[in-house]
């Protein structure tokens, strides 16, 4: 994966959230997260942007699955680039660097949520804290079966023949990414960011997501898509408001 150096990126301070963003930023557990470490007041707006023609994304070939095949409109393609009006969704954003040495985070309780659905993974690309229950779902009348093939982690392959199925896994280990795949349906991809604080989100249609709670001080943040690999730049994050942290990917990253 290329890593791009970017120059820091200063200060806009004011008021509110960050858009559709807003609500997937910050843990996507959600819930009770309590912090033993640092917490504040700042919030970290990041935006990915794509420049250029985006790659077309592989059809799937479903004829064996018919009621997947329902769930789409139109031909079902694989969604490895989904680009929406130049805003790029499913990059993951998180601190990498820079909290306190020996700052603790305690896991939320309540699970994240994958789901398949129309023989996909929903979402594709997730975070999850370490520690924070992970609840696999089967929505299809179709068999499944999960399986994740983390390096720091502990790996897993389950099945789930049925609808309505569900299975609760952990991670323990902080990792980007850890990628689930099917052994049925070799197209179904999905990948978790797990991490060791809250301070991290995945981008929506709108090419956003706010991280929000961010304690003052200079941080690592790194933007990461399957397709086109990593961005990192340098945030100074203040006391409380908003920083802005842009993204740009394209088709040569």
């Amino acid at each position: 994966m290329k890593r791009l150096a970017w120059a820091t990126v200063l200060v806009l301070v004011g008021c509110g959230g960050g858009g559709e963003g807003a609500a997937r930023g910050g843990g996507e557990g959600g819930g009770e997260t309590q912090a033993t470490g640092p917490r504040g007041e700042a919030t970290l707006h990041a935006m990915v942007k794509f420049e250029g023609t985006p790659p077309a994304n592989p059809v799937i070939d479903m004829a064996d699955e018919p009621d997947c095949v329902a769930k789409f409109e139109g031909t079902p393609m694989d969604p490895k680039v989904v680009v929406s009006a130049g805003n790029l969704a499913n990059v993951f954003v998180y601190v990498k660097g820079g909290l306190p040495a020996g700052a603790t985070y305690s896991a939320p309780s309540t699970p994240v949520v994958v789901d398949q659905d129309g023989c996909l993974y929903k979402p594709r690309v997730l975070g999850a804290m370490a520690g924070q229950p992970i609840e696999l779902r089967n929505s299809d009348p179709t068999a499944h079966n999960i399986k994740a093939v983390p390096t720091e982690n502990r790996p897993f392959n389950i099945s789930q023949p049925r609808a309505g199925m569900t299975t609760t896994r952990t991670f323990n280990t902080p990792e980007v990414m850890v990628p689930l795949e099917c052994n049925v349906h070799g197209w179904m991809n999905a990948y978790i960011g797990v991490m060791g604080h809250p301070f991290f989100g995945t981008t929506g249609p709108d090419g956003t997501v706010a991280i929000q709670g961010l304690p003052a001080g200079t941080y690592e943040v790194e933007a990461w898509h399957e397709v086109f690999g990593t961005q990192t730049m340098t945030v100074e994050v203040p006391a409380t408001g908003m920083v802005h942290a842009p993204f740009t990917f394209s088709a040569t990253s």
